[in-house]
């Protein structure tokens, strides 16, 4: 079984702050990125990473990964983004090589993410086609209109927080994409596009420690965990 990870870091990020493109930015001294190409390649399962990045940034990007002892013999690709997540995640499948079975589509910006955790979800992948990872609910979730009105309040019991890695096999996600382009689909994450063709997606639960580095308090937390030696 091959399997290939798409990592997904062609946006800019400037919710974190400053002037440098979030997938550059330090954790504990070591890049955003590398810690997220780091968590990939420690897992079982994966046999190579195509890394999506903005095209201004592939020269940068690859002197980076070219030079870090850990990832310079690691089997990384790079490949330019698109103007949206969904295009970006596109150009990841167009380079995928023609052994790949299943695909790992993982944020760049979730640095903590459980290697145990991807391996799950790939031998998931393996038996039910389409797999995304998350976390109950914990706050009360209400439906909000435009001008702030609350409009329902769902319940709770059934509401996951979705986080990545999203797992599927390659021929579901390929379809997915290819029907999104054709159709002028835009969506919020890659199962909805499964969702859209009728097929089942799995939940596997995940770790709350898998966030999404979006603000600076997300780099403190991350520090936090690390220094405390609860992320490796």
């Amino acid at each position: 079984m091959y399997v290939t990870a798409i990592v997904v870091a062609a946006g800019e990020g400037r919710r974190v702050g400053g002037t440098t493109s979030k997938p550059y930015l330090p954790i504990a001294g070591r890049s955003i990125i590398l810690r997220t190409l780091d968590r990939c390649f420690a897992t079982r399962s994966v046999n190579d990473v195509i890394l999506v990045v903005a095209g201004q940034e592939l020269a940068r990007c690859e002197a980076l990964l070219q030079a870090d002892p850990a990832l310079s013999q690691r089997p990384w690709r790079l490949q330019s983004g698109g103007a949206t997540r969904q295009e970006s995640v596109k150009r990841g499948l167009e380079k995928i090589n023609d052994d790949t079975e299943i695909v790992v589509i993982h944020d760049g910006a979730r640095p903590l993410v459980s290697p145990l955790l991807i391996d799950r979800c790939v031998e998931t992948t393996y038996e039910k086609g389409a797999v995304i990872v998350g976390v109950p609910a914990r706050d009360t979730i209400k439906l909000v209109s435009e001008d702030r009105r609350v409009q329902s309040t769902p319940a709770r019991r059934g509401l996951w927080e979705i986080q990545t890695p999203q797992v599927f096999r390659r021929d579901l996600i390929v379809e997915g994409h290819d029907r999104a382009t054709r159709e002028g689909i835009h969506a919020t994450d890659d199962a909805m596009l499964v969702e859209r063709m009728g097929k089942s997606v799995f939940v596997v639960e995940g770790d709350r420690s898998n966030i999404k580095i979006t603000v600076p308090e997300d780099i403190l937390f991350a520090e936090a965990l690390i220094r405390e030696g609860l992320i490796s």
